[in-house]
């Protein structure tokens, strides 16, 4: 028996009866050996973890756009915190924690530079639309390696496409990330917009404090416990309704006074126009692309709209900000 056979066997024999076994992945899209010592979702989270797209999120706004101060939240910082919490619930609950870690590290890989305000930007030029969670299963699909892709399990596809608040996981292991994600945000936007002066903690309405707690610790052990309190042994993870209810409450708050704030969003407008600008440019002149785009319009056929978000879709930040100064502010003259 291999270590991998051994490692499966062991899931079955701990794991949770709702927990996605190793053994029983649907597959991945490409046959290929299994491998001697990993099963199939450690492997998944490695590749994930030695993947480009997962390096530039150390350079992609989570929330606050070019912050004067070394602690704000990157998307990569907001990745690593996902994946904590989720790796907490899914060890408490017996449920797959390779599998749940994969998801959380792959969920952001084909979000925008500039946060949300990159998402809209492309969304609103691309007549095809835009979304990052379906750009981040492109991505692992088909953006990564030079256009081969990852070749991820069916299972952690399905978690990074369902991780939104809209989405419906198949497996307990993506409903674990998708409610953590939402844990994660709430608890570090809290904190950079504490860090920021635009909010203190008693700003927070008394009556989520009372539910949740009136630090960041304390409302993050708040969503972990109830977590795993409701969903013990069940088929399904679920908050109880006064949580669930402060968590959207605290949301709520959240969007009014910090995700709209005018001091954390004061750049967002021309981050859009950045953005909107790139998408332009590179839709009028696609050669100007690199090789692995024009080869996904010429060779793979794909739409040209769909291919320049995917490249202004993967750029960092500050990447984002040399190009646009390459293509369109003028440069001194060189005698």
């Amino acid at each position: 028996m291999s270590i991998r056979e051994s490692l499966e066997q062991r899931e079955r024999e701990y794991l949770s009866e709702y927990a996605a076994l190793s053994a029983e992945s649907k597959g991945r899209d490409k046959d290929e050996p299994a491998c001697d010592i990993r099963p199939v979702y450690q492997r998944d989270r490695d590749r994930i973890i030695h993947c480009k797209a997962f390096r530039r999120l150390k350079d992609k706004t989570q929330v606050f756009l070019a912050p004067e101060g070394d602690h704000y939240r990157t998307r990569l910082t907001h990745t690593l915190e996902v994946s904590q919490n989720a790796r907490t619930i899914a060890k408490a609950l017996r449920l797959n924690e390779d599998l749940t870690e994969a998801i959380a590290l792959g969920h952001d890989l084909g979000h925008t530079p500039f946060g949300h305000a990159g998402e809209r930007a492309l969304d609103n030029a691309c007549p095809l639309g835009f979304e990052h969670s379906e750009q981040s299963v492109r991505t692992v699909e088909l953006l990564e390696k030079e256009g081969v892709g990852l070749n991820l399990t069916w299972e952690t596809r399905d978690g990074i496409r369902n991780h939104q608040t809209k989405g419906m996981p198949s497996t307990l292991e993506g409903k674990v990330v998708r409610f953590s994600d939402k844990i994660a945000y709430i608890h570090h936007d809290m904190d950079d917009a504490v860090r920021a002066g635009i909010l203190t903690e008693l700003d927070v309405p008394s009556e989520i404090r009372n539910v949740l707690g009136s630090t960041p610790g304390e409302r993050l052990d708040t969503f972990i416990h109830d977590i795993i309190t409701n969903s013990m042994d069940k088929n399904d993870v679920v908050m109880s309704e006064s949580v669930s209810k402060a968590m959207m409450d605290i949301r709520k708050f959240m969007f009014e006074n910090v995700y709209t704030n005018s001091v954390a969003k004061s750049e967002e407008s021309k981050a859009e126009m950045l953005i909107e600008s790139l998408y332009k440019y590179y839709y009028e002149h696609p050669s100007k692309m690199p090789q692995l785009y024009i080869d996904l319009i010429q060779n793979h056929k794909e739409p040209v709209e769909m291919v320049v978000c995917d490249y202004v879709a993967s750029m960092s930040d500050r990447y984002a900000i040399k190009v646009y100064n390459d293509i369109f502010v003028p440069k001194s003259w060189e005698f």
